[in-house]
């Protein structure tokens, strides 16, 4: 069996659904994995904050586009006045769990995953009905009853050997051998709905994967493969062919948006190849990741946005370094506030850190340990692996934006304000 991804790139509207269809016909043992169609997820991050902010009108404007928005896709898939009826009773299960629930803001993340959750939930509904009426007999599968992750929200790991017997017993249950689930999505041991981290469904694909011993997986994408930098934003970008599991984790955590970071470990652990593919068309190679490729040289950029800079200064003049480090980076774990680049002096620390509305109260968490803290926003990491000479100035931008560089033999790092 092979598992196929598609993100909300190449699903966004009904001829990305005819075209995933293409894609499939004629497979005969097949795992899909699909996400929130086009921008749903952040349509129900709109949602949210709607809800956090105690905005029921705009709550209620949000969902009812986000319903018509997929009503749109249904009507052009089916008919005019059609309905999915799964994917109308997810949205009234929002509905309900929004009118009949207090919001709680110690609660925030779990308001946010199962929120945002049905998104993938709608989507997948509507993929597998369309590929029902197109005799492609399949199986619906809730991954909240098969994905089992610990209790953490926003940025769960899946247990593979809790969640190994219930995708089986699904799966052997089934009649049909095509298998259509969400990516992105999972649950806590108590039946909480959890998330995986934005841009999950890979994670979600490779655990998949992982776990029915796929002979490959693949990754259909509104690119050639993967790019030695983002195309959006550097125009003279080209594709790479072949990539090792170790280069494709340090890309993945150097901001490549390309492939989730957590993807690779569940296909390393079992030598499963992984392809990035166009969903334009189903005959190109794309890039290919597996355990043999040799180590790549090419030039490659990575800008990771929605950045923030947490400077820290110890009070009394005391060293931050070892014995600070366990307080300072347990209070990062709890806030759920994602580190990507540390810079330290003696008595400064400096911590590049993804956007969180929790910031500014780790930060103050911070200061009852003695710190005094520092927040900059609108703040950007410029990754830079394989470069050389003037084209490292090319990339680098203005020098007096850029707050911290560190530099190795092969890569450079850089925190700039945007």
């Amino acid at each position: 069996m092979k598992v196929y991804k598609f993100g909300g790139a190449s699903v966004r509207n009904a001829d990305g659904v005819r075209n995933l269809h293409a894609i499939i016909e004629g497979e005969s043992e097949l795992f899909v994995v699909v996400s929130a169609m086009g921008k749903t997820t952040n349509a129900l991050e709109r949602v949210f904050e709607a809800v956090r902010n105690g905005d029921a009108e705009r709550c209620r404007c949000e969902i009812d586009e986000c319903r018509a928005y997929h009503q749109t896709i249904v009507s052009e898939l089916f008919s005019e006045g059609y309905r999915v009826k799964r994917a109308d009773e997810f949205f009234d299960d929002l509905c309900r769990y929004i009118s009949e629930n207090r919001y709680d803001e110690q609660r925030a993340e779990e308001w946010y995953d199962r929120i945002v959750a049905y998104g993938e939930l709608v989507s997948t509904s509507i993929v597998s009905e369309y590929l029902g009426s197109k005799g492609i007999a399949n199986c619906w599968l809730d991954m909240r009853e098969c994905f089992v992750t610990q209790p953490r929200h926003k940025d769960a790991d899946v247990s593979i050997a809790t969640s190994a017997p219930l995708l089986r017993q699904r799966i052997a249950a089934a009649d049909a051998r095509i298998f259509v689930g969400q990516g992105f999505i999972g649950s806590t041991p108590d039946g909480h709905t959890t998330t995986l981290g934005r841009e999950g469904s890979d994670y979600s694909a490779a655990v998949a994967a992982n776990i029915i011993d796929a002979e490959s997986m693949t990754v259909w994408k509104d690119v050639d493969g993967i790019l030695n930098a983002d195309p959006r934003i550097f125009r003279d970008a080209y594709k790479i062919d072949e990539l090792n599991y170790v280069d494709t984790i340090e890309l993945a955590y150097s901001g490549a948006q390309i492939i989730h970071p957590k993807t690779i470990k569940p296909l390393q652990n079992k030598n499963i190849p992984l392809h990035v593919r166009p969903f334009g068309d189903k005959t190109a190679r794309g890039t290919v990741i597996d355990g043999t490729a040799p180590t790549v040289c090419t030039p490659i950029i990575i800008l990771k946005r929605n950045q923030s800079l947490l400077t820290l200064r110890s009070r009394d003049l005391s060293f931050v370094l070892e014995e600070k480090f366990p307080v300072v980076f347990s209070t990062l774990e709890r806030f759920r506030i994602k580190c990507n680049l540390i810079h330290n002096t003696a008595i400064a620390l400096s911590l590049c850190v993804e956007e969180s509305w929790h910031l500014e109260q780790a930060a103050r968490a911070l200061q009852g340990e003695g710190f005094d803290t520092e927040i900059a926003d609108n703040i950007e990491l410029l990754t830079i692996h394989h470069c050389k000479g003037a084209d490292i100035d090319r990339y680098m931008g203005d020098a007096e934006n850029i707050l911290i560089s560190q530099t190795t033999p092969d890569t450079i790092r850089v925190v700039r304000l945007r």
